[in-house]
């Protein structure tokens, strides 16, 4: 599975409605923190079919960033069920992102 860009338009089907985990990076293209996590997003994205990873631009999306309180990027938000389990701000090695997806919310 690809990370998948996330947009207001399809953030409550791809999210919200989501029978998956999923982990939203709350990022931007100017974050060089950002691009630095991309990749580890993309590599768990391929190794784990249990959980959904997608995108979110926090320029392009200002209105899903301020609806969840996105203030520092980069910024993962885990969902199950629709509701928010946990967070993670800042950049996080490869096995701190994996451990997400199974937290207790």
């Amino acid at each position: 599975m690809q990370v998948i860009a996330v947009t207001k338009e399809n953030f409550e089907a791809e999210v919200l409605r989501s029978e998956k985990t999923v982990i939203a990076d709350f990022n931007a293209d100017w974050c060089g923190p950002c691009k630095m996590l991309r990749p580890v997003l993309d590599e768990l994205a391929a190794e784990r079919e249990d959980v959904k990873f997608v995108s979110i631009n926090i320029d392009d999306e200002d209105e899903l960033a301020d609806a969840y309180d996105v203030s520092s990027i980069p910024c993962l938000v885990v969902f199950r069920g629709g509701a928010e389990v946990t967070r993670s701000i800042g950049l996080k090695p490869k096995d701190a992102v994996a451990a997400l997806a199974d937290a207790e919310g």
